[in-house]
């Protein structure tokens, strides 16, 4: 899914320009749509959304400029300005950026964790190090993210040197869709992973959206 315009956004009621007493959401282009889908849900209003690049994840090391250029962009126009990244790759370093900024950014190592539940998903981790994790964005973009970047839609061939210690894909679904349930099983087929369908919902996404 590409990042949501300017245009996209005002056209769904999230102009990148607010007026004081709103709090602007600067997401990770993969999580747009389960954000909206609770902002909706939830009828939280007072949380404006822009998105940066979702591909931003194949190169981690960029992660944190691309906020700090965010945050500087944007935050006088608004009350408050919260990161939705976890830790995503950066070592660490969007962390001290966000605090030398003064905002705050979901707690975390990554989507996999939050979606799970960041405590549980600690548990998990310590009997789950062959797991492979798709959330339902990886699911609809898993050609994108996974097989074009890794190159194994024109040489099948890597998948054993990429995959061959995992055992078993996890497919965390914040919705109930049968299509991409189906779509995700495949996915694990193409790896020659075992299938497992975990529902988390949002997670701890949800409660901390809910916080603001």
């Amino acid at each position: 899914m590409k990042p949501l315009s300017d245009q996209q956004l005002t056209e769904q009621g999230l102009p990148l320009k607010a007026a004081k007493g709103r709090i602007l959401l600067i997401a990770c282009g993969a999580l747009a749509r389960e954000i909206l889908d609770l902002r909706a849900a939830n009828g939280w209003t007072h949380l404006d959304l822009t998105c940066l690049p979702a591909n931003l994840h194949l190169y981690p090391e960029k992660i944190t400029n691309a906020v700090r250029a965010a945050v500087a962009k944007h935050r006088d126009q608004y009350d408050d300005v919260f990161v939705v990244y976890a830790d995503c790759g950066t070592g660490g370093l969007l962390e001290a950026a966000c605090e030398d900024m003064g905002v705050q950014m979901v707690a975390g190592p990554h989507c996999y964790s939050f979606f799970e539940g960041n405590d549980r998903f600690a548990k998990l981790t310590e009997t789950e190090i062959t797991t492979f994790y798709l959330t339902d964005f990886l699911v609809r973009q898993f050609d994108a993210f996974i097989m074009k970047p890794m190159g194994l839609d024109r040489h099948p061939e890597l998948r054993d040197m990429y995959f061959g210690n995992y055992e078993k894909l996890v497919y965390q679904a914040q919705t109930d869709d049968p299509a991409l349930t189906a779509k995700a099983e495949e996915c694990a087929k193409t790896l020659g992973l075992a299938f497992e369908r975990r529902f988390t919902g949002y997670g701890d996404l949800e409660q901390t959206l809910k916080a603001l």
